[in-house]
Parts: structure tokens; sequence; C-alpha cells
């Protein structure tokens, strides 16, 4: 492909508006551009990232032994409604009436139509199991798309989906699916860790993760050093419960803390440590009010108390609730005297005398104790591990890093099959209902996921396998005759040797093509100058480490072979 002829706008200078390192960098290399919130055009070198993913992708889906198909992105409401998930998806589910008068939604995921398909189809144990994927585009109406490709509205998805007779075929349906995941990432020369995972709105029983590590990674991966333990903060469940203490403590009171709001600021005011403090967190579980407590250095984890309540949906109370729920501004609200479910987290209960907000205007209480002064419901594990605690497998150390979630795999069991009534007659003659699995892949997130974790301070380095172009091939002089002869000869064998090349012919300064094949990221680079030429020599880059050297015109065939070896086997995934 030659440069001159291409269609590749490549800028100088980053888009103000693009925040993370991939979002700027696809848009500095023409990859992709802009059209609305969260919804981009991909240009033809992001198609090429896009379409090497999915090449990877469907041989391995393939390989594992699933379907491919393709499902409308418009979607009945009446499915949703029918599973339950037309009133708890949320807003990111974008929802229009068609001429008629029909309520529909743009695609976010396929469960509800995948299983409408299949309980009209499948009828016998005999039709089982059943395998399906499709790669398509999905849209999801973020509230604050960001990040370019991270957290569009619209984006690339391969989503996949089994039908099985029982519970130990439907396993063996999802470590079929592991196992593929695992090839597929292996195969896109990316660091990756596969974590156990929250459900969240799909549901089922369980799942795993594959994050793709980076320093700016959205979420937190948690893994031992000691054992194979690996999951993400939603998920990973804290290693050692609470004890419960005996000793008491003084009666409750309250102390004037004028203006003190935060942890800390209360902390600093009463010189005690932060572990002292419990935060009182009120939330609405359903739109059910509940206070959440943990200790004041600790998080709350959402997924947890969610999980434990069995809620569709759950969120922070805004400040008029918490108002007139403890009658105190948020900073101040406290667990003692609150007429509401009452959910702590475990570790409170291996101590006693601490600090909470006072239910009053500037006031916090001192010397509580939860069993004394509080109705608590119950005590569970709520809060998010850190990094001194032990990994709950081994006990052994924990290391905690930034991950980007691009694929997810859930064991489902019958959550749709149940509520879509996808049955069938096992051996029999018996009615049973059948048990899913469902398994996505992020294809256009890996592409920025890739990037956030392949880039230098020059541009892109993309792994061999996902790269736009095997080579980029700069003729530094094409008015020069010599020169462009060479580079000619070397294009025309570098394509017979199977490699994709970008030909860089045009007539621009040397300077401009070194930056733009940077930007580019292909993994080599090589040079036609009239300088080394006239030492029958041309130049190469190894665009990962940067090493320079060249080749000889006379060994350019042998030597081209080694080091396009070289170069693709010896790329390391790093994180």
């Amino acid at each position: 492909m030659r440069f001159s002829t291409c269609y590749i706008p490549t800028l100088k200078e980053s888009p103000s508006d693009a925040e993370v390192i991939s979002h700027k960098l696809l848009l500095r290399a023409g990859m992709m551009r802009r059209l609305t919130s969260g919804v981009y055009i991909y240009l033809p070198l992001g198609l090429k990232v896009i379409d090497k993913i999915s090449k990877i992708v469907r041989e391995e889906m393939d390989a594992a032994g699933f379907q491919e198909l393709l499902m409308p992105m418009v979607q009945p409401a009446d499915l949703w409604k029918e599973s339950g998930r037309w009133e708890h998806y949320g807003k990111e589910l974008l929802r229009f009436k068609d001429r008629n008068g029909r309520e529909c939604c743009l695609g976010p995921t396929h469960e509800e139509v995948i299983t409408d398909m299949v309980r009209g189809e499948v009828r016998s144990y005999r039709q089982l199991p059943v395998r399906l994927y499709q790669i398509q585009t999905k849209f999801r109406d973020e509230i604050r798309p960001r990040f370019g490709l991270m957290r569009g509205r619209e984006f690339i998805m391969k989503d996949a989906y089994s039908f099985d007779v029982d519970e130990t075929a439907a396993e063996q349906s999802y470590k079929v699916m592991y196992d593929a995941y695992m090839r597929i990432f292996r195969r896109l020369g990316v660091a990756f860790r596969a974590v156990e995972a929250d459900n969240g709105s799909i549901g089922g029983s369980f799942s795993h993760e594959f994050m793709v590590l980076a320093d700016t990674g959205e979420d937190t991966v948690v893994f031992c050093d000691d054992c194979d333990y690996a999951a993400n903060i939603e998920r990973a469940q804290i290693g050692r419960p609470g004890v419960k203490t005996g000793r008491i403590c003084s009666s409750c009171r309250n102390v004037p803390t004028s203006g003190v709001h935060t942890v800390d600021e209360v902390a600093a005011y009463l010189r005690v440590p932060s572990a002292k403090i419990v935060k009182t967190l009120i939330l609405l579980a359903d739109g059910k009010a509940v206070a959440a407590l943990v200790r004041g250095d600790r998080e709350l984890n959402e997924a947890k108390l969610k999980n434990l309540l069995k809620a569709q949906d759950i969120k922070l109370a805004d400040a008029a609730v918490v108002e007139k729920l403890t009658c105190a501004p948020l900073g101040f609200a406290g667990p003692q005297g609150l007429n509401l479910p009452i959910y702590a987290d475990q570790e409170l209960e291996s101590d006693t005398d601490y600090i909470a907000g006072g239910n009053a205007v500037d006031e916090h209480a001192m010397h509580l104790d939860l069993p004394r002064d509080a109705r608590v419901t119950a005590y569970a594990d709520l809060r998010n591990i850190a990094p001194d605690d032990p990994c709950p497998h081994c006990g052994g150390r924990i290391s905690l890093k930034r991950g980007i979630e691009v694929g997810h795999v859930f064991m489902l069991g019958l959550k749709y099959s149940e509520a879509m009534h996808a049955a069938f007659l096992d051996e029999k003659g018996q009615e049973r209902l059948m048990l899913m699995g469902c398994y996505g892949i992020g294809v256009s997130r890996i592409a920025a996921a890739a990037i956030e974790q392949n880039h230098d301070e020059h541009g892109i380095v993309f792994p061999p396998p996902l790269a736009p172009f095997d080579c980029v091939l700069l003729c530094l002089d094409p008015n020069n005759a010599e020169v462009a002869a060479a580079a000619e000869t070397i294009y025309d064998f570098l394509r017979r040797e199977g490699m994709d090349v970008l030909y860089d012919d045009r007539e621009e300064r040397p300077g401009v093509k070194f930056k733009d094949a940077d930007l580019l990221g292909a993994p080599m680079q090589l040079i036609v100058g009239s300088k080394s030429l006239a030492r029958r020599r041309v130049e190469y880059k190894d665009r990962r480490n940067g090493e320079k050297g060249e080749i000889a015109l006379d060994d350019l065939e042998s030597e081209c072979r080694a080091w396009v070896c070289r170069v693709r086997d010896g790329w390391e995934a790093k994180a």
C-alpha cells in the first residue's frame, strides 16, 4: 500500500478533547474520527486493526465449535419486558418507538434475542448443545462517554451464547470458552489476566473477566504473589473475617465538630486514626434506603452490598434523602438511632470505641459501640480488599494493579431460560429448562487497550498481530531515481514474502516520514536513503526497542527474513 494514495490523515497535535493516550494516538494516527459524543468513525487504518482483532477472535471461536450468526441491532421491547430487564437495565438502554408506536431499543447485548430464537427452534435434548456467536455493533447510552474507544456509546463486540441440557454440560461449555479466550488474548500479544468477577446486570452464577494490564485502566485487579488467585476489586473476598471483641467502652456522646466533614478532617480534629472512625453511607437499594458501615480507612464495595441484598440496583442517596433520614447534612450521619436496615462490614466486629457522625449538624459521636448503640441488621464482607489483606485462598501476599476489561465470560444458568421459558424435552420426555452461558469480547476496546499498554513518547507500538502494517518502508528521496528504484524493488520483495507493507513514497521531508512511521506503530521500519544506498546498504529500525542497524543489499532477502522472524517471534507482551 502506497502512502501517497492512502487516506491516513495524521495529526501533529492531540485534539483538546482527547483524554487518555489511546484516544489521543488513535486520532493523531488517523485511525478514527469523532462523529458525535461517544460515537466514532473507523478510518481505513483503524478498521484494519479492528479486522485483525476480529480475525483472531473468529478463528478461535470457530475452533472452539461456536458458529457465527448476526442478530439485529434493533430489538423489540416485548423481549426485554419478558426477561425483566426493560425496567431494570437503566438509562444506558436507548429506548424508542417505531412509526407504529411499538417500543424498541438499540441492543447493548443480545441475551433476550438469542434466547427467543433458540426457544423457538430447539425442542429436544438431541439438539443441544447450541453454541453461537456474532461480531456486531452495540449501543449503550453512557451518561458520560469518555476516553474514546475505552468507554464509548457505540462499540464493536463479539458476544457468544451457549445452551446446554444440565449444569455439567453448561460448565463444559464455559470451560471451552474460557480456554478459547486464553488462546485469543495470547495471540493478540497483550499482557492480560483472567480474574474472578461480579456478574453485574447480566446476572448468573459465576464469571471471569479478562483484563489487559495497563496503568491507565479504570478497574483494579487483585492477584496473589504466591498462588494463582486473581479477581477484580468488586469480587475479591476478604481472607480474614472480623473476630468479635469482648471489650466495652464508655457511654456514647456527641461532641462539637464544626465544619469538619471528611474522615481525614475528623481524624485530625479529634486526634484519632482513621481506622477508629465508622463511615455511615446511606444508599438506595431498589429504591429502599439502607445504611452501610465501613471503617474510615476502607472503601465500601457496592457490588458486595448489592449481592447481599439481592438488589437489582444500588446507588448512594442524595443529600436531601440523607438529611431526611439522619436529621443531619452529608458528613454527619451515624448509625445510632437510625430507623432503617443497617449492614456493617465484618471488620467492625473486631473493635469498639468508634467515632461516627452524630446525626446532628456539626456534631460527631464518640465512644460508639455498635452492638450497644446501633441496630445492626447483619455483618458481612462489604469492603474493598486492601494491600495489607492476605490472599483469600492461600493467605499469601496480594498485589493490586490497574486493568482494562476487554472480555467477560458468564455462567448464566437459568436466568433467561426461566424468565423466557426456553425449554426442551429430555430423554424421558420431560420438559426441562436450558442452562445458558454468555461470553463477550470488546473488539474495538481491545484496540484501545493494546495502545494503553503499548506506546511511547513517539506514538503507538502495536503488538505485531494487531499492527495495521507489518512494516513501514520509507523512501527518503523519491525524486532520486536510484533511491526510488531500490525502494520499489524492496517493496515488491516484501509483498512477495506475504508482508503487509506501507510504502511511504510521499514527497515529504524525512523528519515527517520518520514521525509518521513511529506514530502508526508498525513493528518494523526499513529506510532507503541515498547515503546508505551508496554503500549498498538499507537501514532498519525495530519499533519496539528502537534498535537500529543496516542490511546489505546483497543479503537483503535472507537478512530481512531473519529480521522479520526475530521481531515477530521475539515479541513479549508487557504490562
